[in-house]
């Protein structure tokens, strides 16, 4: 039989999701983020349950591509732009938005050769200071952008750095504000955590919002709030089973390094799961784990293949148990992936994003998982 390591994907859920987040936006139209192959969960794979979006947004032409092969006929924005002259080529073609964020990308509208005009988001550097004009030069790009012959409406855009946090987002949506006031066209600002926190707020939800790690059901500001506070569901399962019991004496010690030493007699289970498929090495000692739905720790340093549980609270566990590394559990059990990221001192972003080709997908289309 095949390595008992497993990811589901819950269709079901992210469709919950994009309909919790357009509640938190009422008015504004949504992106669907499938940057990243879609998170990890995979385009094809989460298409279904994300296509009750308004749009897609991504930042390669490869990932357009194949969306519009999975039949979108919508609005796919790609987020980063053009890279080169020759991709404006595509989106011609594939009728992609895209957003502009330096002057190169304006030169190379101006050159390039078209009959349909073109849909264009025009970013604002207004704090975050990775991509987008200045407000100083907003006003000049979009005076350039506005006379050229290739370009259809012009959107506003900008990029919130600390929306999930306590400095909050007034200095940037000030920024916004000034610099595009009596400019027309849409406006997109919000992430996932503006997007909860301030989507009910008109000027500040705009017309479109770009929901990423919210919509695939972690919370963009754990753990001042978690999946169950903003009524997400996960969309994502790993999954495993035990493949060895073993009874540790007191003074015994666990994996690499000997970092875990037992107090009293306990029973261990090895999880055919390592930092190989995708958990991160450097979750320690009392990392959160489901074993039969019921919550336990890891033990010790993980492995390439092989991770260490305790069984302590789950004395009917053997062999062949089921093992939730983060998601849907037995019995409704959930482990949000936000606190297995926690623990490992990243973020869930990172872990669904570094699963590994060796692990099997599955996709549940039906299960209710909240």
């Amino acid at each position: 039989m095949p390595r008992p390591i497993q990811a589901t994907i819950h269709t079901s859920a992210l469709r919950h999701n994009i309909q919790r987040l357009r509640l938190a936006a009422p008015g504004a139209r949504v992106w669907a983020i499938v940057k990243a192959n879609a998170y990890g969960h995979g385009i094809e794979r989460a298409f279904e349950g994300l296509r009750g979006a308004d749009g897609f947004a991504m930042l390669d032409l490869d990932e357009a591509r194949r969306v519009r092969d999975l039949g979108w006929r919508g609005p796919i924005l790609l987020l980063e732009g053009a890279f080169e002259p020759r991709d404006l080529e595509l989106c011609s073609r594939l009728q992609l938005w895209h957003v502009v964020h330096h002057d190169d990308q304006i030169d190379w509208l101006a050159m390039h050769k078209t009959h349909a005009p073109q849909r264009v988001f025009l970013k604002l550097n207004s704090g975050m200071n990775r991509l987008g004009f200045t407000p100083e030069r907003y006003r000049a790009a979009y005076a350039r952008l506005a006379a050229l012959s290739q370009v259809d409406e012009i959107s506003h855009m900008t990029h919130f750095s600390d929306a999930d946090g306590d400095k909050g987002i007034a200095a940037q949506w000030s920024q916004f504000q000034r610099a595009t006031e009596g400019l027309p066209g849409e406006r997109s600002l919000c992430n996932s955590a503006a997007t909860l926190r301030h989507g009910m707020q008109p000027d500040i939800r705009g017309d479109w919002v770009r929901p990423g790690i919210a919509s695939y059901g972690s919370s963009p500001d754990f753990p001042t709030h978690d999946i169950k506070d903003w009524g997400l569901r996960p969309s994502m399962t790993l999954s495993s089973k035990i493949i060895a019991v073993n009874q540790l004496e007191a003074g015994g010690t666990v994996g690499y390094g000997s970092l875990f030493t037992a107090d009293v007699p306990m029973r261990t289970g090895v999880v055919a799961c390592g930092y190989a498929d995708a958990y991160p090495r450097h979750a320690p000692t009392g990392t959160p784990v489901l074993v039969e739905g019921v919550r336990t720790r890891t033990l010790g340093r993980v492995s390439m293949d092989m991770i260490v549980v305790d069984l302590t609270p789950v004395p009917q566990a053997r062999c062949g148990s089921e093992v939730t590394l983060w998601g849907c559990g037995p019995n409704g059990a959930i482990l949000p992936i936000d606190e297995v990221a926690q623990a490992a001192g990243t973020v869930g972003y990172e872990l669904m994003c570094a699963l590994a080709p060796r692990v099997g997908v599955s996709v549940d289309e039906d299960a209710d998982v909240g």
